[in-house]
């Protein structure tokens, strides 16, 4: 349909033969996903197997290494005498490890992707459509949706439950008395009753709740859904008004009989019957400065030709503007005490044992004609919202998750701030920030609760402050998320964001780390670098715990392999400065970077948290990832492994008792060994390419590198407290790599190709001598580290963490005026 946005509604209803109450049929289904396919874009192809194996190719060592084995492959091809077919062994290793590593690589990114795939299969975009094979709205596949459905948009966010209500039964001068209601039932099940001092009642016999469901029903476009594959009542929209449908449903109002209806049926029958009774002819959306939205509604039927406004919202904003209150079927002058009894009753519902969230409902029986207003001028919309009649309130039940205060706590241990921002009511924030722990009983809520119009007037310098102080922010606009996210990035906090809505949207990119909501909508997750799958506030506490947990574990990979090659670095500079003969080969080498060191590595990834890792505070942004510590440790523990894997080499050659029994001096001057010689009188030259030392110095080697692998299960734990059965993998890793040591060891041809030999029990014993000491030298500098340099301390700078309304999981909803 070319121009649509041109087109009235009914042009469209026309063009797509689609009826406005029922949405398309089956047929046209379809028949119009036959014509256009799939509501999606097309998939993007993958790389091919031959693009992601050059890939592997790209890196600059991978380059390096493949010269290297070409030179060597060209050198080889030139090598006379014996050493002729040894010689090729070199580039042969080299190529061998190159193909492996391609092939790991090419498997991992193919991993990647399916899983990527396999997320986007497990939460699908959804859409909820109006068809005619069902009397209710139902939720499809987003790729389902075709030309012509009618799509109801809605914000989405967790249930409500109504469970109190209450309307005026007598009001005189200044006084006036209230109704209490109590409502019974689960969240979103249509089925539940009404009780008055625990007697049930039925509401068809109160004016006042007849009213009260009337204006429920109309300001309203939500709904119930029964879903058959569940077996559950599901909300369809916004949670909020959900939960006055349901309240609906239990109120029947007009004694409708629905115990012969089926449970698809059942879901919305009272609704619609309030429904058939008035048409809406418009609504004016909600706006914050009058915190209410209205319908406006004309009877279906000519009994009465009047028209009614009826208005939902925040009571302080909507009782503001009523001047009559419903009695009965009467009106009565809504006094200053009247306005201030109910007030406090409202005020006890929102800070009290259940800290309800509650909406003021209201009726305008003498509205303008829908002729008189401009409805372009929203302005406007609260002269056409006065001289309202109140009818009565709705206190809803949102409670925060029991978990919700451990997790708070932990934040505070872990130097973690977390500030409130919602736009309820300041009374009901307060008091759920005092139940879920924000606030202690002793704090000053002056200086650290604000409502979005006491932030606005303080001074810029003022504001600075209160962010830094404050915890809780009530009656906020979208811009206040953006201007506190910024106040706090002007004093280099990192801030996290959450949100669920399309206002969130702003904040959440502004923010260093946007977290949106699983049941939020699109733009709120485009917009963020997170995504909390079920809306709890523990799992962001959960996420930092894993976050640190994997940084943790970064800086060990990376100590781990420094510290390694560091040692063979010093191993190849000490052979050469005290001119012994070469200890390790360059196929050795490889063959323990790449082979042998390559699983302890990867299972450092798996290292559990370290136990007191949420009793730290945050570490400095700027902070780099290896301090002068740290440093000073890779050079200690390198320079050991590099000075034991030279001293293997050379206890075989001075000290072993099956060995030569060379002085140092001999040794370290092996290259002037000749028969002529008289230092080297007595003594066969060849000795020194013996395969004994070098196998020494490579078992050394690998051994020690096992012993510091098992040093980097923590930075700064002991082993006595964090065991290494804390990693499984880790020794399993360990294992597998000793393994494969044994094997170039023990099974032929591999000791002919690697220049090596077996060794004897005595000869490990001497292995083991030199390599465990590592254990202890790391034990010494960890205890200094814990106890003289990183002591844990309470940070005066910690980092903040800004949460939009707690999240839709604490409360499991914080949209009272943003979405009524």
């Amino acid at each position: 349909m070319e121009n649509s946005h041109t087109k009235s509604v009914e042009e469209v209803y026309s063009y797509f033969s689609v009826n406005e109450s029922t949405g398309l049929t089956l047929d046209q289904v379809k028949r119009q996903k036959e014509k256009w396919g799939p509501n999606e874009l097309p998939a993007e192809e993958g790389k091919s197997i031959w693009e992601l194996v050059i890939e592997q190719f790209e890196d600059l060592l991978v380059r390096i290494l493949l010269l290297a084995a070409c030179i060597s492959f060209v050198l080889a091809w030139f090598e006379e005498g014996d050493e002729t077919i040894t010689a090729f062994v070199e580039p042969f290793v080299i190529l061998l490890i190159l193909i492996a590593n391609a092939i790991v690589g090419v498997w991992q990114e193919r991993n990647a992707e399916n899983a990527i795939e396999a997320l986007k299969e497990y939460e699908p975009e959804m859409g909820k459509v109006y068809r005619q094979d069902r009397k209710t709205v139902q939720m499809i596949k987003a790729k389902d949706i075709v030309p012509g459905d009618i799509v109801e948009v809605a914000g989405k966010s967790p249930g409500l439950l109504c469970l109190f209500m209450f309307v005026i039964d007598k009001a005189e001068g200044e006084n006036c008395s209230l109704t209490e209601f109590t409502i019974s039932g689960s969240t979103y099940a249509p089925e539940g009753d009404v009780f008055l001092d625990n007697r049930l009642v039925k509401c068809s016999q109160y004016d006042g709740l007849v009213e009260l469901a009337t204006i429920c029903a109309l300001c309203n476009d939500s709904s119930l859904d029964y879903n058959e594959s569940k077996g559950v009542y599901e909300k369809v929209g916004e949670a909020t008004e959900t939960a006055l449908t349901c309240l609906v449903e239990k109120m029947n109002v007009f004694d409708t009989d629905v115990s012969s209806l089926s449970t698809i049926e059942r879901a919305n029958a009272c609704n619609s019957v309030i429904k058939q009774l008035m048409k809406k002819e418009f609504t004016l959306e909600f706006s914050r400065d009058r915190k209410s939205m209205s319908v406006y509604c004309s009877p279906n039927k000519a009994k009465s030709s009047t028209a009614k406004m009826f208005i939902k919202g925040a009571p302080e904003g909507v009782i503001e503007r009523c001047t009559y209150v419903r009695v009965g079927g009467s009106r009565v002058p809504l006094t200053q005490g009247i306005k201030d009894k109910i007030l406090s009753v409202i005020r006890e519902y929102g800070t009290g044992r259940d800290t309800l969230r509650c909406l003021a409902l209201a009726t305008s029986d003498s509205p303008l004609k829908k002729e008189e207003m401009i409805l372009s001028e929203t302005a406007r919309f609260a002269e056409y919202e006065s001289d309202l009649t109140f009818v009565g309130c709705v206190g809803m039940l949102d409670p925060p998750r029991t978990e919700v205060a451990a997790s708070i706590k932990l934040c505070r241990h872990a130097g973690i701030r977390v500030i409130m921002i919602t736009g309820d009511n300041k009374g009901t924030a307060v008091a759920i920030c005092r139940r879920i722990g924000i606030f202690s009983e002793d704090d000053d809520i002056n200086r650290m609760a604000f409502t979005g119009r006491e932030f606005d007037d303080l001074s810029p310098h003022a504001q600075r402050e209160a962010v830094m102080t404050a915890r809780c922010f009530a009656r906020v606009e979208p811009s206040h998320k953006s201007k506190i996210v910024e106040f706090l990035q002007g004093f280099d906090e990192i801030t996290a964001m959450t949100g669920d809505g399309v206002n969130d949207a702003p904040a959440l990119k502004k923010a260093e780390i946007g977290i949106a909501m699983g049941s939020g909508t699109a733009v709120a997750k485009t917009a963020s670098e997170m995504v909390l799958a079920d809306d709890n506030f523990s799992t962001i506490v959960a996420a930092v715990e894993e976050g640190r947990a994997i940084y943790n574990n970064m800086k060990q990979f990376i100590r781990y392999l420094i510290s390694s090659n560091v040692g063979e670095v010093v191993c190849i500079f000490l052979t050469a400065a005290l001119g012994f003969p070469e200890a390790l080969i360059p196929v050795q080498l490889l063959w323990v970077n790449l082979v042998t060191d390559g699983l302890p590595a990867t299972a450092l990834g798996f290292n559990p948290p370290d136990l007191d890792i949420m009793n730290k505070p945050p570490r400095n942004a700027k902070e780099p990832l290896i301090s002068g510590w740290l440093f000073f440790r890779y050079l200690a523990i390198g320079c050991y492994v590099g000075a034991a894997t030279v001293g293997a080499a050379a206890w075989w050659f001075i000290a072993a008792d099956d060995g030569p029994m060379v002085t140092f001096y001999q040794l370290s001057h092996f290259l002037q060994c000749s028969p002529d010689n008289p230092d080297f009188q007595d003594l066969e030259c060849n000795l020194f390419e013996s395969p004994y030392p070098m196998t020494m110095a490579l078992s050394v080697l690998v051994t020690i590198e096992m012993c510091n692998a098992l040093n980097s299960l923590s930075e700064n734990q002991s082993l006595l407290r964090m065991p290494p059965w804390e990693n499984i993998w880790l020794l399993g890793a360990i294992c597998l790599s000793m393994s494969l040591h044994f094997l170039i060891l023990y099974v032929d041809p591999l000791p002919v190709i690697f220049q090596i030999t077996a060794l004897n029990v005595t000869q490990w014993l001497m292995v083991l001598k030199i390599s465990l000491p590592v254990i202890l030298m790391d034990e010494l500098l960890k205890f200094i580290a814990r106890n003289y340099l990183e002591p844990v301390q309470h940070l005066q700078h910690c980092r903040h963490t800004v949460e939009k309304k707690i999240i839709p999981s604490l409360w499991p909803s914080w949209r009272q005026t943003e979405s009524v």
